[in-house]
C-alpha cells in the first residue's frame, strides 16, 4: 500500500495561517477563524500577533475551564453564513454548534481524487450503455455538507448522500443549488449510514464507488449508537457487497486517535478482499490527512486510505 504525499495545495478559498497551543488559524473566503486542533498540541505559535485577527473564536469546556463554550465572534455580533470556493465548486459556510464550518480543506485533495474517479466511470458510461447496464452510481456516507456528492455530480453519473443529520442534508442540498446542481440525479436521504448500506445490499442495489467519512463516535438517526472502533469493519464489508463489476473506486477517512493511514488501509483491505481478489493491496493507497500552515508547520488531520479498480 504506497503512502502519498497527503498535503493538499492551497487554494484561493483557504489558508491556514498559523498553528500552536492545540489551536489552528485559518482562512476561510474572507473570514478569519480561531478554533481547537488536537494535532497542533505541543507546536508554538510562529505569528503570535496573527491570531487578534480572528473573526471567531471557537471554545470547547474539555480544553480546561472557559467562560463560553461555543463560538465568540471578534465584535460580538452573530457572524451570517458566507461563500467560499474551491476548485471552481462554491460551498456556503457557517459557524456550526460542533466548531466545525462545513468544509474539511484536508480533504481537497481526495475531493479532486473523486471527480477523476468519477470522470473515469462517466468514459465508461458510452460502453455501459451499450450494455444496457444502469448508469454509474457513487454512494456518499456520512455526507456531511455534501462536498464529496458535489465532486461526484457529473453527468452520467447518479449520486446518493447519506447523513444522518437532517439539517447537515439541507445544508449539503444547498450547496449543490449553489453550484447549480438543483436538478442532478442526487438522492438526499437522511438515515442511519449502515442501516441504510445493509438495506440497499438486501435491494440489490450496487455502486461504481463508495465515499466514507466515518466520525469517531455518534448516533444515527434512529438513535444508535456509533463506534468507530467496533463499527468500522460491519460497514466496510456491507460496502464491499454493494460494488458492482467493472470500474469502481471505494475512499475511506477519518479524524480518529489509533486510525492511522495504514491501520485504515488494512481495514479497507480486509474488506475488499473478499470481493474484488487478492491483488486489492497493490491498489491501495494510504496517506496521512495534512495541512502546510503559512509558517510550515505541519497540522495532521487524520487519515485516508482509497482503492481503484
Amino acid at each position: 500500500m504506497p503512502q502519498d504525499a497527503g498535503v493538499p495545495p492551497p487554494t484561493s478559498g483557504y489558508a491556514l495561517l498559523d498553528v500552536g497551543d492545540a489551536r489552528r488559524l485559518e482562512r476561510f473566503g474572507p473570514l478569519v477563524v480561531d478554533r481547537p486542533a488536537p494535532g497542533a498540541d505541543g507546536h508554538v505559535p510562529q505569528d503570535p500577533s496573527a491570531w487578534s485577527a480572528a473573526d471567531a473564536r471557537f471554545d470547547r469546556a474539555d480544553r480546561g475551564v472557559v467562560a463560553h463554550e461555543g463560538w465568540t465572534t471578534k465584535d460580538g455580533q452573530p457572524i451570517e453564513p458566507w461563500l467560499v470556493e474551491e476548485d471552481g465548486a462554491t460551498f456556503e459556510l457557517r459557524l456550526a454548534p460542533s466548531g466545525q464550518v462545513g468544509l474539511f480543506p484536508e480533504q481537497a485533495d481526495v475531493r479532486a481524487w473523486i471527480r477523476r474517479q468519477v470522470t473515469r466511470l462517466q468514459s465508461a458510461r458510452a460502453e455501459a450503455v451499450r450494455r444496457e447496464v444502469r448508469p454509474a452510481a457513487v454512494l456518499n456516507l456520512f455526507g456531511y455538507t455534501g462536498a464529496a456528492a458535489i465532486s461526484a455530480a457529473v453527468p452520467g453519473v447518479a449520486v446518493t448522500h447519506v447523513d444522518a443529520s437532517r439539517p447537515a442534508v439541507a445544508w449539503a442540498r444547498h450547496n449543490a443549488e449553489l453550484n447549480g446542481l438543483a436538478a442532478a440525479p442526487i438522492r438526499w436521504i437522511s438515515d442511519d449510514a449502515v442501516a441504510f448500506a445493509e438495506r440497499e445490499l438486501r435491494r440489490g442495489r450496487r455502486y461504481a464507488g463508495i465515499v466514507l467519512d466515518p466520525p469517531s463516535y455518534g448516533h444515527g438517526s434512529s438513535g444508535k449508537p456509533w463506534r468507530l472502533g467496533t463499527d468500522l469493519p460491519a460497514l466496510l464489508a456491507a460496502c464491499a457487497g454493494l460494488l458492482g463489476e467493472g470500474p469502481a473506486f471505494v475512499v475511506l477517512t477519518a479524524h480518529t486517535p489509533g486510525f492511522g493511514p495504514d491501520r485504515l488501509g488494512e481495514s479497507l483491505l480486509e474488506a475488499l478482499e473478499p470481493v474484488a481478489g487478492s491483488t486489492v493491496g497493490a491498489r491501495i493507497e494510504v496517506a496521512d490527512q495534512s495541512i502546510l500552515s503559512a509558517g510550515g508547520t505541519r497540522l495532521h488531520l487524520g487519515a485516508m486510505a482509497r482503492w481503484s479498480r
